[in-house]
């Protein structure tokens, strides 16, 4: 239907009146046509319809109008037009995209609504009342919504937050349960809440998937790896409550009904019904696409697609630096552990009497059994360290997945746990590297939370120290998010542990040249130079002369101003730094 309405350009004098008119009478009747409401943001949806009905009786007014229109009429009709066409986008979006996701960004598209009757008001500003031809109805309607669109407030929908909430606290406390002595996902819940958005059958579910998957495209690459992993813990719970909620006559029928709307046979899932035969048949989301085996730690990989760790990491261990299934170039080799898809294969194993470690393939259980039979002739040493390891491993892995999925109290604590974790040995800072947790602590730099901020900066300052974990930080793009904590962190803490950071990471040469590039790096090391604690002196002038040992960077450093502190630095007995601030001075 756009088609028929004609594009506005930037300036609306070149556009005549009668077409305008014509153009917004049209898109007036396309967002207010009786088509239904979605089951989230109906409240802000049907506002913004009912305002936009308002302004109708205006646009005819005008249009029967013989006089020519004032320019400032012409301006407010083309600032309209804008307003409703972008109201139309984002009805149609919430209408047609998937509704668990817009439940999940609630607060984002409530803002969006926010913004564009805010826009609205803005429009009518200068809007020339005095000077229309209008019925007196129509200039009380079009008073009164000015008057609303000036002081509208933002409306988030408490029963939306609720749902989504709940939603994602059943999913959390299934992932943090100790499944053999405590109950599982609660899908009588998960189905009303479902409900509640308008999923009530078999085919609304595969649908659901199919939006949701049509997303995780769409933000592949834009919306960074919580976002995916978001998504496909969606996915994955939508693909498992299908198939435990429904019998397995509701499965045929929408079979039936998918092939009566004539849809790809390659989007329709041969779901097995919840019986017996799901011991033999496992599901085809819970197998790894590349072992075809059932999955027993499920990661997501930088394009968002999911497989077993030990099959992706011998993909990517061989040279491999493209996505299998996609074949997409991956922007980093990090490995997210999908907490989420894991809880629901080990409910599902719970369920058909599959026991969870329990390998699918014969070679698999020589392997298990020959480990088995190796670790009980293991002498009580190496046994007390291999039970330290498997701690810290399952340690590491849960605090990561609270990174990821938890509020900011929750993500906090997180960071705080894994700064600790991080601060004593190599091995833990290698496992805690392996869980995955370098991406989502470099996310964690931009948090608003000082204390966030503090902990994450600090946490990688720790992880930093193993050489393998320089590669992995500086590969997810971190140096510019750790300049960015030490030219304006939060708290001087995070400041100094950020110039400390880069010195770690300064160690190997070629990233001394990295860093020395980045504009904002060398000046703002010497600002920490000027106003750190005597500990951040010492930091920011460490870091300063290990970048220098590169004439490009020492120039960089004389010309930013770092002479007269580091000669001031000579008299601190308690920098510590008098010899080196020496031998920078004189170089």
């Amino acid at each position: 239907m756009d088609g028929v309405v004609p594009s506005l350009m930037a300036s609306s004098g070149l556009l005549p009146a009668g077409t305008l008119l014509e153009s917004l009478i049209h898109l007036t009747n396309e967002v207010t046509s009786g088509e239904r409401i979605p089951f989230v943001q109906t409240k802000n949806i049907s506002t913004v319809m009912r305002r936009i009905k308002l302004l109708f009786s205006l646009f005819e007014d005008v249009q029967e109008t013989d006089k020519p229109l004032p320019p400032s009429s012409i301006l407010c009709l083309a600032e309209l037009f804008s307003v409703i066409r972008r109201v139309k986008i984002l009805i149609e979006s919430c209408r047609e995209g998937s509704q668990l996701w817009n439940l999940v960004q609630t607060e984002f598209i409530s803002n969006q609504f926010y913004a564009v009757v805010k826009e609205m008001g803005g429009a009518l500003d200068i809007l020339p009342l005095s000077l229309l031809n209008l019925t007196a109805d129509t200039r009380e309607q079009v008073e009164l919504l000015h008057k609303q669109a000036k002081r509208v407030q933002l409306f988030v929908n408490p029963g939306d937050i609720q749902r989504r909430d709940e939603l994602f606290h059943l999913m959390a406390a299934n992932s943090d349960k100790n499944r053999k002595n405590k109950g599982f996902i609660d899908f009588r819940r998960i189905k009303d809440i479902l409900s509640s958005i308008g999923l009530k059958s078999p085919l609304d579910y595969e649908e659901e998937i199919s939006k949701l998957e049509a997303e995780a495209e769409k933000q592949a690459g834009t919306g960074g790896l919580i976002v995916l992993s978001n998504i496909h813990n969606l996915i994955s719970l939508i693909s498992l409550s299908k198939t435990t909620i429904f019998s397995e006559d509701e499965h045929l029928k929408t079979q039936e009904d998918l092939k009566k709307r004539k849809m790809p046979t390659n989007n329709i899932r041969q779901d097995q019904s919840f019986s017996q035969s799901m011991v033999f048949n496992i599901p085809d989301e819970f197998r790894c696409p590349i072992s075809l085996d059932l999955m027993k730690d499920p990661v997501i990989v930088a394009s968002g697609h999911t497989y077993d760790r030990n099959s992706i990491a011998q993909w990517i261990n061989s040279g491999h630096h493209t996505c299998p299934k996609s074949g997409q170039r991956l922007i980093h080799m990090a490995l997210i552990p999908n907490y989420a898809l894991k809880s629901l294969i080990h409910q599902w194993c719970q369920e058909n009497n599959i026991p969870m470690l329990e390998s699918t393939s014969a070679s698999e259980q020589e392997r298990t059994t020959s480990k088995r039979r190796s670790c009980e002739n293991a002498i009580d040493h190496l046994s007390a360290t291999k039970a330290a390891v498997d701690a810290v491993k399952m340690t590491a892995e849960f605090l990561v997945g609270k990174l990821a999925t938890g509020s900011p109290d929750i993500q906090r604590q997180a960071a705080y746990e894994l700064r600790l974790l991080a601060k004593t040995g190599m091995d833990n800072r290698r496992i805690i590297a392996e869980a995955g947790a370098i991406p989502f602590l470099v996310m964690l730099l931009d948090a608003t939370d000082p204390r966030i901020q503090e902990n994450a900066v600090t946490a990688l300052l720790n992880l930093s120290i193993y050489d393998n974990n320089k590669i992995l930080i500086m590969a997810a793009g971190a140096i510019e998010n750790i300049i960015n904590v030490l030219q304006s962190g939060k708290t001087m803490e995070a400041k100094e542990n950020a110039a400390a950071a880069i010195y770690s990471l300064s160690i190997i040469d070629d990233y001394k040249i990295i860093i020395g590039a980045h504009p904002k790096a060398i000046p703002a090391l010497v600002g920490l130079l000027g106003e750190g604690t005597t500990s951040g002196k010492r930091d920011a002038a460490t870091a300063l002369l290990n970048l220098a040992v590169y004439n490009v960077n020492r120039a960089m450093t004389v010309h930013s101003g770092a002479v007269p502190l580091l000669i001031n630095l000579l008299t601190d007995d308690k920098a510590g730094i008098t010899d080196d601030a020496l031998n920078m001075h004189k170089n």
